[in-house]
């Protein structure tokens, strides 16, 4: 059976809203702070896995390439970390994080370098845009990062 209008959840907020309601109230009471963070941890774990397997297929090339594949694990665990403590939420997540941020826009560079380095080069764009590396797969590490960071400034619950 549904809560009746005016019931309260823990943290204050109304049982009765759906939706986008339900979401800003999670924020303005802290209890979305701890959900993105869990949120971070799964989205390194899953894209690590996703670069580690496409990097095997380009034969790490590059040993930059190993570096993506190595943060996957450190924002899983921060993540983690964030989501049952509240002093890990504040510092080792989002120092994880930025280093994920800037990982995933150097990887955005790399691929691009990497399309001007087929035959062609950029003159040549649309096909060695399609056949090369993809141009805005880095861009997926990046918003995980960014997940990260907005995790450690919303507001925790008490």
């Amino acid at each position: 059976m549904a809560p009746a209008h005016g019931t309260l959840r823990k943290g204050g907020a109304p049982a009765s809203l759906e939706g986008i309601d339900r979401l800003i109230a999670d924020i303005r009471t802290g209890h979305f702070e701890r959900s993105l963070a869990a949120l971070t941890a799964a989205g390194a774990a899953v894209t690590a896995a996703e670069i580690y397997f496409e990097h095997d297929r380009a034969s790490f090339g590059n040993r930059w390439m190993w570096a993506p594949v190595a943060l996957g694990p450190v924002g899983a665990a921060a993540g983690v970390a964030g989501f049952a403590s509240r002093r890990m939420a504040k510092t080792l997540l989002p120092l994880a994080s930025a280093t994920i941020v800037a990982n995933g826009l150097q990887g955005v560079y790399l691929h691009a370098r990497g399309v001007a380095q087929k035959p062609g080069g950029w003159r040549n764009w649309r096909y060695n845009v399609e056949m090369g590396p993809p141009i805005l797969a880095p861009l997926l590490m990046t918003m995980v990062g960014g997940m990260g960071l907005l995790a450690a400034v919303l507001r925790r619950e008490q």
